[in-house]
């Protein structure tokens, strides 16, 4: 066997069973006594429905992570590939159209098998348990919007990468590298103006007592604002949430409705002077640099296997090139990625201690800022009790339970 085959096999099998260990050690952490902490957001009931919650999204992603599995192997095996890869060489395009068109097949196939776990999960599951307001309408227009927006982005990326890699030699990797994180960069300033409001309404914040104490607060603090907008999630969700997005002086504050309705003025402040905490901590710029140095690791190996011909005899394709070189070598990578994750979900779990910190020590309402934790745990249904391999796997942010326990430090 193909010792490229061999290691691929065992990165796909590897990694599915890790995810479905996780998945099955998560739903043995579920116990039926609610924790005295929650006694005041979560009844019995509540509780023990979202126990039934926790679990039917779980068996349900592990149905979903099973069939993806199997999908991909039998593709590989079968040389799914190299038939999607001589369909798109018979119209004889230039090499940058040709890969276009063997990746945009390729990721459309994904998406499209990807249509009916979807539509399962937000109308089935999500409205079995009060949480989707998704309409039909909504929701063919939002995957529309995604698969053009991932289309433009990922065509202008994979063509960058086709470019450099067939021109520019052994330095290829390096502009790749700078051209890929100049772009990411360019989203984070474009992502709220351009993108975000193509899914969701933004309106200046009407709530003028809210408003006034988010101003006075960040002016405390010295941080500037551009703006303060009310998001109309609950037209999909009831779910809750807030953030914070760009730089400087064009940072914009967003409260989702669903937030607005639910909490008070002290516990909604608590939550942005923890966001706020994640800029004043530089926690943002350290996540973009790990971002970065994983991509540079990624192209800098890519460099090694892009043209690689054992690579491409393991997925049983008949013809070298770059496009499909960056197809095989992501797979390859997997192992490299995952643990780039779970170094980057460590990192991210200091950091929402340290801005838990800010907020307690900055806005000095901890018993708000817990209250506030504690109804968007309750409200969302959040798993109180995870465990540990979960946590370490998936989780950027803490156990609830062990921030709370962190706060009350804080505050003391």
């Amino acid at each position: 066997m193909n010792i490229y085959l061999l290691i691929i096999l065992i990165i796909l099998t590897g990694e599915y069973i890790l995810n479905t260990f996780a998945d099955i050690l998560n739903i043995s952490r579920i116990e039926p006594g609610l924790p005295e902490e929650f006694r005041d957001v979560f009844s019995e009931d509540k509780y023990l429905i979202s126990q039934n919650y926790l679990k039917e999204k779980t068996s349900f992603s592990l149905f979903k992570e099973t069939v993806f599995f199997i999908i991909i192997l039998a593709f590989i095996l079968t040389g799914g590939f190299n038939l999607v890869d001589l369909a798109v060489r018979k119209f004889n395009f230039p090499q940058i159209p040709t890969g276009l068109a063997f990746a945009g097949i390729i990721a459309l196939g994904l998406q499209v098998i990807n249509i009916p776990f979807s539509v399962y999960h937000t109308f089935v599951i999500e409205k079995k348990y009060g949480f989707n307001k998704t309409t039909p309408k909504t929701f063919i227009t939002d995957l529309l919007k995604s698969w053009i927006i991932g289309a433009a982005i990922g065509g202008i990326l994979f063509t960058i990468i086709i470019w450099a890699f067939s021109r520019l030699g052994n330095y290829a990797w390096i502009y790749c590298w700078a051209a890929v994180t100049l772009i990411q960069i360019i989203l984070i300033f474009l992502a709220p103006v351009i993108i975000m409001p193509l899914f969701n309404k933004f309106k200046p914040l009407e709530n003028n007592k809210l408003k006034k104490e988010i101003k006075e607060y960040a002016k405390s603090q010295n941080f500037a604002i551009k703006g303060i907008f009310e998001i109309d999630a609950s037209k999909r969700s009831t779910k809750s949430n807030a953030f914070l997005t760009g730089f400087g002086k064009s940072r914009r504050i967003a409260l989702f409705d669903t937030l607005i309705k639910n909490h008070t003025v002290d516990e909604i402040v608590s939550v942005l002077a923890h966001e706020i905490g994640h800029y004043k901590n530089r926690h943002i710029q350290k996540s973009i640099a790990i971002t970065v140095l994983n991509s540079g690791i990624m192209f800098f190996i890519l460099s090694r296997f892009i043209n690689n011909p054992g690579l491409f005899e393991a997925f049983k394709t008949s013809h070298l090139s770059i496009y499909a070189g960056i197809f095989f070598f992501g797979i390859l990578y997997r192992p490299m990625n995952l643990i780039f994750s779970i170094l980057a979900n460590y990192i991210s779990r200091k950091h929402e201690f340290q801005a838990d910190k800010f907020a307690v020590e900055t806005y000095r309402k901890p018993q708000e800022f817990i209250s506030a934790l504690k109804k968007l745990t309750a409200h969302n249904m959040g798993n109180l009790r995870p465990h540990p391999v979960k946590v370490i796997l998936e989780y950027s942010h803490p156990p609830i339970l062990k921030r709370i326990s962190a706060i009350k430090g804080f505050g003391a």
